[in-house]
């Protein structure tokens, strides 16, 4: 296993020829750093399931390098998702919509439906580019972290969490900090409209802005990543909303004082900071082997709702 920092252009397409070559490429994107395979190679995703340890009925998410390569995989798209697509594409919004027959059940978990994303940034975005231009079809990338755990926005915590999984093969592109820090919005687009079914940095308002409405249908859920009730949670407890104690860590926003005795492990000063610096600083918690960590979740919509759907459960273990 091999860390890249700051790749070039040659470095780009040599992790393009290992994915190609059915390896796994850990990259960033601007949410966190995705562990990558060739979507289209069931024995190099079966790797990632391996070194996750993630159950084989969880989709993952296809990463493709523009909206033009979106009919390669989903068929049926309604005009809403073209919409969408075309207003926050490249960025930090996943569609679910019908799986074309290139999308195989060892991608979609089974589904008859696909997720597709197209991320906002530059490593990630040549290394999608060169990996078409070598006849690959898209890449697919859950968090590069073990299954439950707290997802890295960094490639050292991509190294620390599962390094000593990887073989001298694969390949870690170290891009810098993930600039948004949370997962992709997930969006249904398989009924008549959309439904969101994990919050993120593309906010319901968003949506509504955009389109003029959104549903929120009481159907039975289909399976996406991020949809246990305990998930992102670091080896620490998480309490939400109470006092801590002397000893535990703290994370909450800059105006709030730290009670005597308390570790700080982060102090934001706004919502994108909050949601940039989140993962990071519970993976710190467990670097000072803290028992406890205390956050104080922030109030509103948008980006706080994501926030706190993410430490809801990061708390549930």
């Amino acid at each position: 296993m091999e860390i890249t920092s700051n790749p070039t252009q040659n470095e780009i397409k040599r992790a393009a020829k290992a994915l190609k070559d059915g390896h796994l490429v850990a990259f960033p994107t601007e949410t966190v750093y995705g562990l990558g395979a060739d979507a289209t190679n069931e024995k190099a995703i079966s790797r990632i399931y391996s070194v996750k340890g993630r159950p084989t009925n969880h989709p993952l998410i296809v990463h493709i390098s523009s909206i033009g390569q979106l009919h390669k995989w989903a068929i049926d798209i309604p005009d809403y998702a073209i919409k969408l697509a075309k207003k926050f594409w490249p960025g930090p919004m996943t569609l679910i919509l019908k799986r074309s027959d290139l999308a195989k059940d060892y991608v979609t978990g089974g589904q008859d439906n696909v997720a597709l994303r197209v991320p906002n940034q530059p490593v990630a975005l040549s290394l999608l580019s060169e990996f078409e231009l070598l006849g690959g079809q898209g890449v697919a990338a859950p968090s590069a972290n073990k299954f439950g755990a707290v997802s890295p926005t960094s490639a050292k915590a991509v190294k620390d969490e599962i390094g000593n999984l990887l073989k001298i093969e694969d390949l870690i592109l170290d891009g810098g900090q993930s600039l948004v820090g949370i997962e992709s919005t997930i969006i249904d687009c398989t009924k008549g409209g959309p439904t969101v079914l994990r919050p993120g940095a593309i906010t319901y308002k968003m949506i509504k802005g955009l389109l003029g409405y959104i549903k929120n249908e009481k159907y039975a859920q289909i399976r996406v990543s991020g949809q246990f009730k305990s998930h992102y949670s670091p080896k620490a407890i998480v309490l939400l909303d109470t006092k801590p104690e002397p000893g535990d860590g703290f994370i909450a926003q800059a105006e709030i004082l730290t009670p005597t005795g308390v570790i700080r492990l982060a102090t934001p000063i706004d919502i994108d900071m909050f949601a940039r610096d989140l993962y990071a600083a519970l993976r710190l918690g467990d670097d000072k082997n803290l028992s406890r960590i205390v956050v104080y979740t922030p109030e509103g919509d948008g980006l706080s709702a994501a926030i706190r759907d993410r430490l809801e459960k990061a708390k549930s273990k």
